[in-house]
């Protein structure tokens, strides 16, 4: 931000003046930033897809996969690259480090609940986005009952406000009984969970290195990635951002769930018929109503693929903090 105040042709004021009264470093004003290495964006497109597949590999087994497939490669980069990409092995671990005081941790309420009905429980993640030319970071909100995503944002960071925007936009469509998060620090900071607790919602997260805790959002994720992000290769944040509202249209209007009877997402949540509807094609009236059990279990269902469509009725937009 104080970059831009900076008039490099200002007639009275040298630029080492104005960065002095900005108090602005002259090395700050003068940096150009560094493009993303490609063999770097290479090998994290590889450690994305395989996570996908085998979320329990850490940073040894990692590096054991990638030099088994012909790459050159050390395990402390193999680290950089997973701490880059916020992505680390699923396993139980010790209390190692101290918390921010001011984050309050909050006990996983959902186990042994059976999930009955739309805004019952909600709950968001963050993911990595790969992009020819760098990464993006997608946050997004879904309900649990019915797989509908009711909002999402891009972001070049990991700083929280992506995520606190994200849960405003969903909050604006409804109210949960409960919502559910990991541990993450954007999810404990006090603007967040006090956001929620302003809004009369239970808080619920997951144990640490648990991510079965938060499983619907977790196959949001492949889904996302293995129809469309995969498929498509972006590459620019404005490529990016009218694919996902095009795909997360696709996902909650036009894609049977073979756990919610060949229902869409968006039919469940928005309709509460008492008849049962069965569908023989792709495309279900909004009439349609869902009735029966959700499968909650952790079992993979059938996908189905399809064509994406314009955007309608989702929330989501790219963020950029630098």
């Amino acid at each position: 931000m104080k970059r831009r105040l900076i008039e490099p042709d200002h007639d009275g004021l040298s630029i080492r003046r104005q960065c002095l009264l900005l108090g602005l470093g002259r090395s700050t004003w003068h940096y150009q930033p560094v493009e993303d290495d490609e063999d770097d964006l290479r090998l994290m497109r590889r450690l994305d897809e395989q996570y996908l597949r085998t979320p329990f590999y850490g940073s040894r087994r990692m590096t054991l996969w990638l030099c088994g497939n012909d790459e050159e490669i050390n395990r402390k980069r193999v680290q950089r690259l997973m701490r880059t990409m916020g992505i680390e092995a699923i396993y139980p671990k010790p209390r190692t480090t101290r918390r921010n005081p001011e984050h309050r941790v909050f006990p996983y309420l959902l186990r042994g609940v059976e999930i009955a009905r739309p805004d019952h429980v909600w709950s968001t993640d963050i993911t990595y986005v790969p992009m020819p030319r760098g990464f993006m970071y997608l946050t997004a909100v879904i309900d649990w009952y019915s797989r509908y995503v009711l909002s999402w944002r891009l972001s070049n960071s990991l700083e929280g406000s992506f995520c606190l925007e994200a849960l405003e936009a969903a909050l604006s469509r409804g109210t949960p009984e409960i919502f559910n998060t990991d541990q993450g620090v954007q999810y404990t900071a006090t603007s967040f969970t006090g956001r929620l607790a302003q809004a009369g919602v239970a808080i619920s997260m997951d144990g640490r290195g648990r991510a079965l805790d938060n499983v619907f959002v977790e196959r949001l994720w492949r889904t996302v990635k293995y129809e469309s992000l995969y498929l498509h290769g972006f590459s620019t944040v404005a490529e990016l951002e009218l694919g996902l509202a095009n795909y997360f249209d696709f996902y909650c209007h036009e894609r049977p769930h073979q756990s919610l009877e060949n229902c869409t997402p968006a039919q469940v949540y928005q309709q509460r018929a008492k008849r049962r509807y069965k569908t023989s094609v792709a495309r279900i009236p909004v009439e349609a109503g869902f009735k029966g059990k959700v499968n909650t279990s952790t079992k993979p269902s059938k996908q189905r693929s399809g064509r994406a469509r314009p955007m309608r009725g989702l929330t989501g937009r790219s963020t950029n903090h630098t």
